[in-house]
């Protein structure tokens, strides 16, 4: 189906399966997006594209959405063409891309290199395959520059609480202060020279959830521009990288999903070419217990999901960056977030902070010209520019 506001339009595509209820991003184009089916192993079905159809004369360039499936998500690969099956190759590269991370970056399946470091990592130290070690590398050195936000150790917290495996609970003080113990990168040993990984003790286990969709991205992007192709936007659940732009643009339209889901988008931010931006908020996973709204995103230096903040948007140079940052400023909270971006020249930051009746969305100044509140949002957001 085609979902439109307005005169925007966003494609939201699946066979046989719904998608979640929205991502934390959506693109917005002025033109309808063209939805390709890659054949009947993808699951798709190509969306009445009627006179946009690439096999019609003259065929203008448009965005066309290639859709997949893929590490317990949704992706698009968004190409912009004249000729949809001509490109059709080269999404389906970029979705072999998304596969092989996944099957080595999930921490859903036993057979992934993380797991595989998970069970013998204790042990001593064991060789890591390359990719994984360059994203293990990217996240050691996060941990010591967000100050302990970000830290790839916390998985047995986030399956204590069952957001990883289910189901979700409030774990007891006393499962807290176990699992607890085995969190902190600090007992984590790794040498990107021979790389090598060691774990201090039984026990502790790495998750590259909150940053291996960045890495997969930029490298779908890297696979669809070593085949040539020069505009497209790859989207894997509002984790998002632009090559060139749309056709009817000099950039990419993204909106910014109310993270209180009043509407389905509360603004607009600009995303120029060779940039990627991502989200990280309370949306669908969460605990509700006893008039409190826990959300999935752990605090890794208490154990306890991150509060001050309901919404982080960043956008950097790649895609990886975005992934990497926006979860520890959704951590670090509203006063040391603003903080922490102003520090970081390759970082731009959209934050909410919650209020009461009103939400205040802190936007670095770097974004000024390119943010934009949704009419329908100004009664319920208050922009402030730090």
């Amino acid at each position: 189906m085609v979902q439109r506001a307005a005169w925007w339009k966003r494609a939201v595509v699946r066979r046989g399966a719904r998608r979640p209820a929205g991502p934390a991003l959506a693109v917005l184009l002025a033109g309808a997006l063209v939805v390709a089916g890659l054949g009947a192993r993808d699951g798709v079905a190509e969306q009445n594209p009627g006179p946009d159809r690439a096999d019609t004369p003259a065929a203008a360039r448009r965005s066309v959405v290639y859709p997949t499936r893929t590490m317990g998500t949704y992706a698009d690969v968004i190409i912009v063409t004249d000729d949809s099956a001509a490109t059709a190759p080269a999404a389906r590269r970029a979705h072999a891309v998304f596969s092989r991370l996944d099957s080595l970056m999930s921490n859903w399946t036993s057979t992934s290199e993380v797991a595989r470091l998970n069970r013998v990592a204790a042990q001593g130290p064991t060789t890591v395959q390359p990719e994984v070690a360059k994203v293990i590398e990217v996240s050691m050195r996060l941990w010591r520059e967000s100050e302990g936000a970000f830290d790839i150790t916390v998985e047995p917290l986030v399956r204590l609480w069952g957001f990883l495996g289910g189901p979700k609970r409030v774990p007891a003080e006393a499962e807290m202060k176990a699992a607890f113990q085995l969190v902190g990168a600090q007992r984590v040993h790794f040498d990107a020279d021979t790389r090598t990984l060691r774990f201090d003790q039984e026990g502790v286990k790495i998750d590259l959830g909150g940053i291996a969709k960045g890495y997969a991205v930029d490298e779908a992007a890297r696979s669809l521009k070593a085949d040539g192709v020069t505009d497209a936007l790859v989207d894997l659940t509002g984790n998002m990288f632009a090559l060139g732009h749309p056709a009817d643009s000099d950039h990419w339209r993204i909106g910014i999903r109310d993270p209180r889901d009043r509407m389905r988008y509360f603004a607009r931010v600009h995303l120029d070419p060779g940039q990627g931006i991502s989200t990280s908020g309370k949306y669908e996973q969460f605990v509700a217990q006893g008039g409190r709204t826990y959300g999935h995103i752990i605090d890794p230096r208490t154990g306890w999901p991150a509060e001050g903040l309901i919404s982080v948007t960043v956008i950097a140079p790649t895609a990886l960056d975005c992934d990497a940052w926006d979860t520890p400023l959704f951590v670090l909270g509203p006063v040391d977030a603003r903080r922490k971006a102003k520090e970081r020249e390759d970082v731009a930051a959209v934050l909410v902070q919650p209020g009461a009746g009103v939400d205040t969305v802190w936007v670095e100044a770097p974004l000024k010209d390119r943010f934009t509140l949704e009419p329908a949002a100004r009664q319920l957001f208050c922009v402030k520019f730090f």
